[in-house]
């Protein structure tokens, strides 16, 4: 069956990953979004245009992120890649621990499987191994394709992952720094290779508390975002991260660096917190930060067929 006229849109919510201790295993999607449209083509080869976030600076040929990944969903399945040409308008911040990597790597994948409908059936478990295979770990992906909040692992046969609801009153603000940016690998380098077993023993505590505030009790998110596994070995990268993040915690709030950083999440147990943060950033910030008042994206990535005469 030829796919060559099939037109798809997707679109992936930004996530946050770690929450403070949960590292590597806890993901949030937050509703800031990339919205991709493909069409596959007779003519060979890759074309991107790209608006928005990225626009002049990611690649427009076939080594973009989001044609890689669909890329390697056609040949993970076995199936001939038809030529590509893709319209992409981004929301996601780059660089700023918001999981741009993560939502373009799940935007190709669920084009793909748009692409693939009636051909082959990507079920869950094939997404999401196929999006972990290329970032790495699923702590990102996880939450952009399902949406909520994700508890994510890998047993012996694959990446897994947990979605539950959020509590209603959980109120997130992403802090985003206008000029500094934090490369995941370099962020990553700063982990020591192995930490206390009293700051391991903190943190499973911490995690588990988390999860129950997340759903069940926001008034215990100061306490259940306490760690010591990872933030303070990457502080020195991102000095004004830090301070922040203990002048908005000394006030109360649960805030704590937003996946790799250097952007810095607050999770609020009411809106009105919110509001508190935003001032309190503004007050102390020493350059530019924008505050985004988002809510918990419930979705995860969604694709839809489109006609081919809608992105012609």
């Amino acid at each position: 069956m030829s796919i060559v006229g099939r037109a798809v849109a997707v679109k992936t919510p930004a996530t946050t990953a770690n929450l403070g201790p949960g590292f590597d295993t806890l993901g949030l999607a937050l509703s800031i979004y990339d919205e991709l449209e493909v069409t596959a083509v007779a003519e060979p080869g890759v074309i991107v245009e790209v608006h928005g976030v990225g626009e002049g600076e990611v690649p427009t040929d076939e080594t973009n992120l989001v044609a890689r990944s669909i890329a390697h969903v056609f040949a993970d399945q076995g199936q001939p890649l038809p030529g590509l040409r893709l319209v992409a308008r981004n929301g996601i911040p780059h660089g700023r621990g918001m999981g741009s990597s993560g939502a373009a790597i799940v935007a190709g994948v669920m084009a793909a499987k748009g692409l693939l409908e009636g051909v082959v059936d990507l079920d869950s478990r094939t997404l999401l191994r196929l999006a972990t295979e290329l970032e790495g770990h699923p702590d990102n992906v996880a939450p952009a394709l399902f949406g909520g909040l994700t508890i994510a692992w890998t047993s012996d046969d694959g990446p897994e992952f947990k979605k539950l609801s959020v509590h209603r009153g959980v109120s997130p603000l992403v802090a985003v720094p206008e000029q500094i940016t934090m490369s995941t690998a370099l962020a990553r380098s700063l982990q020591p290779q192995s930490v206390p077993h009293q700051d391991a023993i903190f943190n499973v505590s911490r995690s588990a508390l988390l999860i129950a505030a997340l759903i069940q009790s926001p008034e215990l998110l100061h306490a259940a975002t306490e760690d010591r596994l990872h933030q303070s070995y990457r502080a020195s990268a991102m000095p004004e991260t830090d301070a922040l993040i203990r002048v908005l915690r000394e006030n109360g709030l649960a805030a704590v660096v937003s996946g790799a950083g250097p952007s810095i999440l607050v999770l609020g147990s009411d809106p009105a917190q919110r509001l508190v943060a935003a001032e309190l950033l503004e007050r102390h910030a020493s350059t530019t930060w924008r505050p985004l008042m988002l809510a918990v994206d419930f979705r995860g990535a969604t694709v839809g067929s489109l006609p081919v005469a809608a992105v012609a």
